[in-house]
């Protein structure tokens, strides 16, 4: 059978492109499994509508696999409705969170014939060999597809308990250069080299989170969090390093360092390998809470730049309904900590929930501009699956699910307002907080910048 895997575009229009590090895993083990298949990758070429419609019409395609997070509903209805037209007959599989957290809707509004739920390494290649073999899809564990106009979810998969076991990322079937080439586009500031220098690809560490967001919903939402151990890790960016010249490494995790017993073991592996490569993490806002000079000088000989972790929001009773379990005295006391001894900081914002006011906007920008982060903000964008949607749904600030999902975006567009403030005062507030930061800490952002960015502040205004 011909198969095609199809990489989409979700920002078209942005410079910066990121390698698909979840559909990377799937096309490996679509590849060891013996699978031979064509790859259209939309986001690395930027390819047209027309250019995708003549590349899926190269042959005669029997299985089309693509995936995509929940908020590229739209660009996976309009592919897999194109793929139809040209292939009628043509099994169209989708993973990723569009397949599970809204999986109903996939199968019935679109023209996707499979929905891979959850971890996909396993379940794909047990798919394809069903498809190509012409056996029922009933005994896969892990998918929901139609039969009859009814919905038919299997049994649902065993979670990957050893990560270890996992293949690493095969770059040799993507056009790799390509994503490396742009690395000048997504690396954050403070690099002790010239950006157009940097060469970056990016290492799965860990699946999931131990935090449980209200906001938030991610494919291992509904498992429990897993991270691979140090010498998994060391010797695939051994690996990445020597074939393709790296000096970045990009950690591709919600969470890669959450404790200091784990830090250490991964640092120690770090430095006893003597990688040279430079890097930066995401972390828990509450990793840091004293001074600790031994993991400080840990992280730095280990090549770490800098750490992402969130804020969202300044007020406690925001806190609180996001389920953050992290208090703003522990923001403040962990960024001074890591500022004083060097690292570059960067967080984030979500601005939105039904308790947001002018005056917690305020607080929320003040605690960045106390701790010297200018931060990426946007508006909170309820995903599917997350309480946050469900609480949308109840009171009816979504009453059409598939209408809300073809016009979902970028959080940085306000798509619903739950909050007592019209769209333009919220929006008003936000632009104004958001300038007065840029103002302060001296930054000097564009007004089109403020909120839509790519721009990453270093740890100090002199870094």
């Amino acid at each position: 059978m011909n198969i095609l895997v199809i990489n989409v575009s979700l920002r078209p229009e942005s410079k910066l492109k990121l390698f698909p590090v979840g559909l990377g895993y799937i096309t490996t083990a679509m590849k060891i499994a013996g699978f031979e298949f064509d790859l259209i990758d939309i986001d690395a070429h930027r390819y047209s509508e027309s250019q995708v419609e003549q590349l899926i019409r190269k042959k005669p395609y029997q299985i089309v696999c693509m995936g995509c997070i929940v908020s590229g509903y739209k660009i996976i209805k309009n592919i897999a409705a194109k793929v139809r037209e040209i292939y009628p007959k043509t099994i169209i599989v989708v993973g990723n969170s569009v397949a599970s957290a809204v999986p109903e809707i996939t199968l019935f509004k679109t023209a996707v014939d499979i929905a891979v739920i959850g971890e996909g390494d396993v379940t794909i290649v047990e798919v394809l060999k069903a498809v190509t073999a012409g056996r029922d899809l009933r005994d896969i564990a892990g998918i929901c597809y139609r039969k009859d106009g009814e919905l038919v979810r299997t049994e649902g998969r065993p979670y990957i308990k050893n990560l270890d076991t996992l293949p690493f990322i095969d770059f040799s079937i993507w056009d790799t250069e390509i994503y490396i080439e742009n690395t000048p586009e997504s690396a954050k500031d403070s690099l002790p080299f010239p950006r157009k220098d940097a060469r970056c690809l990016p290492i799965n560490t860990a699946r999931g989170c131990i935090a449980h967001c209200t906001f938030c919903y991610h494919e291992f939402k509904a498992i429990p969090y897993r991270f691979r151990s140090p010498e998994s890790v060391v010797k695939e960016i051994v690996q990445l390093k020597k074939k393709y010249d790296l000096n970045l490494i990009g950690f591709s995790d919600e969470l890669t360092f959450f404790s200091r017993k784990q830090s250490l073991a991964l640092l120690d592996a770090f430095i006893e390998a003597d990688l040279q490569v430079l890097w930066q993490c995401n972390c828990r806002a509450d990793l840091f809470q004293k001074r600790d000079e031994e993991l400080f000088e840990k992280f730095r000989k280990a090549g770490c730049l800098g750490m992402t972790y969130s804020l969202e929001s300044a007020d406690s009773g925001i806190l609180q309904a996001m389920n953050k379990n992290i208090s703003t005295v522990q923001f403040a006391r962990q960024t001074r900590l890591l500022q004083n001894s060097g690292f570059a900081t960067f967080t984030s914002l979500v601005f939105g929930y039904p308790q947001e006011t002018r005056e917690t906007i305020r607080k929320t920008i003040d605690c960045c501009i106390e701790n010297n982060i200018y931060p990426s903000a946007g508006y909170l964008l309820p995903q599917p699956g997350s309480d946050m949607y469900d609480y949308a749904k109840d009171n009816g600030f979504i009453t059409n699910e598939e209408d809300y999902l073809l016009s979902m975006g970028d959080r940085q567009d306000l798509l619903v307002n739950m909050t007592g403030m019209t769209n333009e005062e919220f929006e008003g507030y936000v632009r104004d907080g958001m300038r007065r930061c840029n103002e302060a800490l001296n930054i000097g952002l564009s007004e089109e910048q403020l909120i839509k960015t790519q721009y990453y502040r270093a740890s100090s205004k002199s870094g």
